[in-house]
């Protein structure tokens, strides 16, 4: 704990005095806060037990402590398919608000100082359509595809950006039992005409930007294509338009669908069951071409009853705020989440998610500022980004505020270590920074890629609320594990959901075995409903990836190592394809050399690489701009920004940086990287080198910078 505390300049004799007013504080409020708080409960609840195995033999499944004797697999009784579970909730909340989006006032553009010309908006209020409009606009939009000719059981696919449409497509994708294949919107052509092609789709639903910048020059690559949706309107004419492939709008195959006689198609029969496919979702995948994952409806209903266990309290009062891509599981997950327990779910973008983001005027306020939300999903680059600019913004303080705010973080990183909160601190010192996300949030989702302890821990400081990490793959619905809300403790993702249940799987070559001591490792194997059926057209993968045992239970082997610790979480410790083994024997585990670094103010980016015909670990480093030209000041170099990326001195003395913090944070010295060079240019989703979701693509990194890799080591890698 004491590594991530702020450190002061305070004189000592006053610190002294600071801490024993602190200490009469503490003392004095203790009690009432005791027996009024509530806290207590909480306390008593975070030193429970979480999960347990389900006998004494080594490897033996855990699970949760509330599923021990039956794995939950329903939301509410008789609700085993999607479409039940939405006419459920629409029978429930019928006229509750349910899926809000912000009205554009003003478009313009606005010139930089450099000559580039950003788009920015003035935004006014979240519109919303109730339970009931949205069952209304999906049942219609579902019989206007009928009336295009969709078949039960055939593809149709979305590629889209997260907005409420997207959420509407898909219950009536739901409803009509047609497999919904998901594409990222940051897609690029080749991974598009691959998914579409692979699932035989004649229809796709998009929006017309991307019908413009991306389908345009892939349609007459896809064969079957026969009909193009766009959700917002009439897209500008495009002369180029494969022959025979036509194009509607939203709104007019929903007035299609509207006029009940133009239904020629008998609707029996159509409904899903269990069993069917609901999603076949491709990954943005870290290596080689998108695959598809089949997830069933009983995949998904399964994998939201464990989420939904996790979140205490959920209903009618939380606002959840969508911005992540409704093509990953994650935020598929927590929007259906939502849309059970009668939430609103208000639509954003990354672009227009805060009062700073890219395209929010200077002045006029983000979507966080309007919407004020009680539940977010983030994945850890968002986090570490958000971690990073309060952290920058508090080093330009005055020495007085600076100092005041380092020492309520210590000490409120002291006060929820022992499971005790702060409120005094909260409302005088971190209001301003919880408002960064509106100031209501209750519960930070966190999934994607592990987190690390030092941006979750202050998250749970800066924004008074719960990170509630998780651990999940859309192979397993992304339900796996969560932390519990009053667990406070850092670099764990929680016990097994009631959903499913996990267990360690010995390997050999890393070196894990489930009888280790005092806790036992191994490959995570997950179990339960929430497993998908595997991927589509590749029975070869799906029989390496999965396993059905003797009882019919589906299992997930997911590659990555972890540990059950003492009262029954799970912590990940490694990845079978990050550990790599250098020439002399030693393994390197990439990811942990990574998690390591990446918090350093000067990293915004890092990617560790190792080679098996070489002694030492190298890396590629996405340096902060702001930290890397105040290092070049300080040591004397001058130079524009890809002049002090391309400099040898500098590449030294970054590599000094990392190689001291890598020491502080415990590795061995064949994990530090002994050369590195400075990408002057971040790695985005549209240069390819990074997912969705911001994990490394490291083969494609690797082919990117190999000509660095040869000038590091010296000679071609073999």
């Amino acid at each position: 704990m004491d590594s991530m505390k702020l450190k002061h300049t305070i004189n000592p004799f006053l610190l002294y005095f600071i801490n024993f007013v602190v200490l009469l504080y503490t003392v004095i409020t203790f009690i009432p806060w005791y027996l009024f708080s509530g806290s207590r409960y909480a306390i008593a609840k975070s030193r429970q037990i979480k999960a347990k195995p389900v006998n004494n033999t080594p490897g033996s499944p855990y699970r949760s402590v509330n599923s021990l004797h039956c794995l939950a697999s329903v939301l509410y009784p008789g609700c085993d398919t999607l479409d039940k579970a939405f006419k459920y909730a629409r029978s429930k909340y019928k006229d509750k608000k349910l899926l809000g989006t912000r009205e554009i006032l003003k478009e313009e553009d606005e010139i930089q100082p450099s000559g580039k010309v950003f788009k920015k908006v003035i935004l006014g209020k979240y519109n919303w359509l109730s339970y009931d409009d949205v069952f209304i606009k999906a049942k219609q939009f579902g019989d206007g595809l009928l009336v295009l000719g969709q078949q039960p059981k055939t593809n149709i696919a979305i590629f889209c950006e997260t907005r409420a449409e997207w959420m509407i497509v898909a219950q009536a994708c739901f409803m009509n039992n047609f497999q919904l294949v998901t594409l990222y919107a940051t897609l690029g052509g080749p991974a598009i005409v691959h998914g579409l092609n692979e699932t035989e789709v004649t229809t796709i639903i998009t929006s017309k930007e991307l019908m413009q910048t991306k389908l345009k020059s892939i349609a007459s690559q896809v064969p079957l294509l026969r009909h193009i949706i766009t959700v917002d309107g009439k897209p500008v004419s495009w002369s180029e338009f494969p022959k025979g492939v036509i194009v509607h709008t939203m709104v007019s195959v929903q007035a299609m669908g509207e006029k009940a006689e133009n239904i020629s198609v008998s609707k029996q029969g159509l409904k899903p069951v269990s069993s069917d496919i609901a999603v076949i979702m491709y990954t943005s995948g870290s290596t080689g071409v998108p695959k598809g994952v089949m997830i069933s409806h009983c995949n998904l209903i399964s994998g939201i009853t464990g989420m939904a266990e996790r979140i205490p309290h959920l209903g009618e009062k939380d606002i959840y705020i969508g911005y992540l891509p409704l093509a990953h599981v994650l935020e598929l997950s927590a929007e259906l989440v939502c849309l059970a327990h009668g939430c609103r779910i208000g639509y954003s973008s990354p672009q227009t998610l805060s009062d700073q983001s890219s395209k929010i005027k200077k002045g006029s306020r983000g979507d966080v500022s309007e919407l004020k939300p009680t539940l977010m999903a983030a994945v850890p680059e968002i986090m570490d980004r958000i971690y990073k600019n309060v952290m920058s913004r508090v080093n330009e303080m005055s020495s007085f505020q600076r100092n005041l705010f380092i020492l309520a973080y210590n000490y409120k990183m002291e006060q929820i270590s022992k499971g005790y909160t702060t409120p005094l601190c909260d409302s005088l010192i971190f209001r301003k920074v919880r408002m960064l996300l509106g100031g209501k949030i209750r519960v930070l989702l966190c999934g994607g890629a592990p987190l690390s302890a030092a941006t979750q821990r202050f998250m749970n400081i800066c924004f008074c609320c719960p990170v509630g990490q998780g651990y999940g793959l859309t192979e397993s619905s992304g339900a796996g594990t969560i932390t519990e809300v009053w667990d406070y403790t850092t670099g764990r993702v929680g016990a097994p959901l009631v959903c499913c249940e996990i267990k360690l799987v010995n390997w050999k070559e890393g070196g894990y075995f489930n009888t280790d001591k005092p806790y036992p490792r191994g490959e995570i194997v997950i179990g339960g409903q929430n497993i998908t059926m595997g991927y589509y057209k590749n029975e070869e993968r799906t029989r390496t990836d999965f396993m059905v045992d003797e009882n019919g239970q589906r299992w997930l082997f997911t590659g990555d190592i972890g540990e059950f610790q003492a009262d029954g979480s799970l912590k990940i410790i490694d990845r079978k394809k990050d550990l790599v083994k250098l020439q002399a024997g030693e393994y390197v585990s990439l990811g942990k050399v990574e998690a390591a670094l990446k918090n350093l103010p000067l990293v915004d980016n890092i990617c560790v690489y190792a080679s098996s015909f070489h002694s030492y670990v190298i890396g590629f480093v996405v340096p902060n701009h702001k930290e890397l030209k105040e290092l070049a000041r300080k040591k004397g170099f001058k130079g524009n920004l890809e002049e002090i990326c391309s400099s040898a001195e500098m590449e030294k003395e970054v590599q000094k940086i990392l190689a001291e913090a890598a020491l502080t944070a415990n590795l061995e010295k064949f994990e530090i990287p002994l050369k590195i060079r400075l990408s002057p240019e971040p790695w985005t989703t549209e240069m390819g080198l990074v997912t969705d979701a911001f994990k490394l693509k490291r083969k494609e990194l690797t082919t990117y910078y190999q000509e660095d890799i040869n000038r590091m080591y010296g000679t071609k890698v073999k």
